[in-house]
């Protein structure tokens, strides 16, 4: 199974036209980012270091740079990245917001994914303006950017929410009925549910909702003092085909997933 997810996605990287990586770049075109664990777009132990991350790698590839990813709790992969002096350029994936580009400056994007909810199965919660779940109570994750209209009605006390550190416990507390859903990306949820031991006991308590918040671009966010590396990222991005290189890493994880289960 390991060995025809990395001949997977090796040939991800090629079609990227990325083969041409060096085996150890000069220090002025390694570019050094932080990131956090949300498989299946960003992990330390995933092939590639993630869907996104690998989208990155190929794009900065194309432009002659290189990448180096260091993980973190969400709050603190942000955190340093604010400080030029950390040695991080920026930080990623990030959902569009304009609190944070008052201090970062986004890239084009880099992936998609589709924002929702979970809920328990069978909850049939069924919405067509955000304030229609003003009765529930939502699970978001503490510092995470959902959307610019949530994110209102939530700082407007129109929508309850409770606070965790990480979609895995939000999802635990959906399945156990502690809060009513979790803002979460359907395919976070989705690989969450297949790897994480403790949220497999409960799959099948789990559901995504029919509604969506919204297909989310995913972004770069450099700081300040490397905001030109913007101009090189995007011009990578330019050469390759950003959907195709995640519509491909999503293909070659549920093929390993599959040939495992069997």
């Amino acid at each position: 199974m390991r060995r025809f997810f990395y001949t997977a996605f090796a040939l991800i990287l090629l079609l990227a036209g990325a083969v041409s990586v060096p085996a150890q770049a000069e220090d002025d075109k390694l570019i050094r980012l932080s990131s956090l664990e949300w498989p299946p777009y960003s992990g330390a132990n995933l092939p590639g270091q993630g869907a996104t991350i690998a989208v990155v790698r190929a794009a900065l590839a194309a432009v002659g740079y290189s990448l180096e990813v260091t993980f973190y709790p969400w709050s603190r992969a942000v955190h340093v990245a604010e400080d030029p002096s950390s040695g991080f350029a920026g930080y990623f994936p990030e959902y569009h917001s304009e609190a944070v580009a008052l201090s970062f400056r986004y890239s084009d994007p880099i992936g998609f994914g589709p924002l929702g909810f979970a809920q328990p199965t069978g909850a049939a919660i069924t919405w067509k303006r955000l304030a229609d779940l003003d009765r529930y109570v939502i699970g978001t994750v503490k510092d995470y950017v959902n959307t610019s209209e949530f994110d209102a009605l939530v700082a407007g006390g129109i929508l309850n929410v409770s606070e965790a550190l990480n979609d895995t416990s939000n999802l635990m507390k959906v399945a156990y009925h502690r809060i009513d859903m979790a803002v979460i990306d359907e395919n976070v949820l989705n690989y969450l549910v297949s790897h994480d031991s403790d949220l497999r006991m409960v799959a099948d308590d789990l559901e995504f909702n029919s509604t969506l918040l919204e297909n989310k671009s995913l972004y770069v966010c450099f700081n300040g003092a490397n905001d030109h590396l913007t101009k090189v990222l995007n011009e990578g991005l330019a050469l390759i085909d950003v959907n195709k290189i995640q519509r491909e890493y999503f293909l070659a994880l549920a093929q390993s997933e599959e040939d495992a289960s069997q």
